[in-house]
């Protein structure tokens, strides 16, 4: 059986298209602001639906914002350069899951002068290469001289992606060059990839992150790094233009309080993207905060 190899590159687009040519108003947008409460504002929330960490932080935030009377509004990107350039003029009040400190560091470092830190929501965000539970792989290092069993591709999918240039770094750092061409391709083709080989015990080896539902759902286990060329542990930060928190203080002081395990994370982005699915987002959200609300004292009830 052939094995493949495969590198998923889900983060951090490139900024080569304007904000208005690839955003799209998502449907979960309301003003209901609850009951009798006060409009305090429009907050438009930007993210990537492929990206299920801002997808389901989202729809999170559009809970908990409009119970206490703002008005919330989603745009829906393709692309994480627009979405930062966006967050930067003003035409995006806030980016829900930003990777900030490494995987996004390029765009922090074009547009940080412009955006606003409102808080981490989770503090163990990690680039990862990582194998089904059932392969005999240990560490990257393993991958060396394994060129031609896995057809000697890395298929990725976002071509500008932050996780493909720290991919492209690990190549070399393991002696891996010419052994392995990397081969962009996109988040969908490359879980429908994932599944395909699980469900058929076939090896393979792809480019994942923490957190991500896929991790649980197809029985990953991470390879060790240790030359560290993946990069450290980051936090997952809500970012928001310049003068967020002036503009928008209750909110502000909301979206900081906020903080998730590993644990929390996890069941909200399983219940959002696998157990409700597309279009229910919402429902999801009354789901998990029915059944974890009493964990945190951060949570806003009806």
């Amino acid at each position: 059986m052939k094995k493949k190899f495969l590198a998923i590159t889900a983060l951090g687009i490139t900024a080569s298209l304007a904000l208005a040519g690839c955003s799209g108003d998502g449907a979960g947008g309301t003003n209901s602001g609850g009951d009798g409460a006060e409009d305090k504002g429009t907050i438009t929330l930007g993210f990537l639906p492929s990206w299920t960490d801002g997808l389901s932080t989202a729809y999170l935030l559009q809970d908990q914002l409009e119970k206490i009377g703002y008005t919330v509004e989603m745009k829906t990107l393709t692309e994480a350069g627009p979405l930062y350039t966006g967050l930067a003029q003003g035409d995006v009040d806030m980016y829900p899951s930003a990777w900030p400190e490494l995987t996004h560091a390029e765009y922090m470092d074009t547009y940080g002068d412009d955006i606003e830190d409102i808080g981490t929501y989770y503090e163990n965000a990690k680039l990862t290469i990582a194998v089904p539970e059932y392969s005999e792989l240990t560490s990257i290092e393993d991958l060396k001289g394994k060129g031609a069993e896995f057809d000697g591709k890395i298929i990725g999918i976002e071509p500008g992606a932050g996780l493909t240039a720290q991919t492209e770094k690990m190549i070399p750092a393991y002696g891996l060059e010419g052994e392995y061409e990397l081969v962009t391709s996109s988040t969908a083709a490359m879980l429908t990839e994932l599944k395909t080989a699980t469900d058929a015990q076939e090896d393979l080896v792809v480019t994942l992150w923490r957190p991500f539902w896929a991790n649980e759902s197809f029985g990953m286990k991470d390879l060790e790094d240790p030359e560290g060329a993946m990069g450290e542990a980051e936090g997952l930060h809500f970012l928001g233009h310049k003068g967020f928190a002036e503009e928008f203080p209750e909110a502000a002081e909301l979206i900081e309080k906020i903080k998730l395990d590993d644990a929390q994370y996890g069941s909200l982005e399983d219940m959002v993207v696998n157990e409700f699915g597309e279009g229910k987002e919402a429902e999801a959200v009354d789901a998990w905060l029915e059944e974890h609300g009493d964990d945190f004292d951060w949570v806003v009830s009806e």
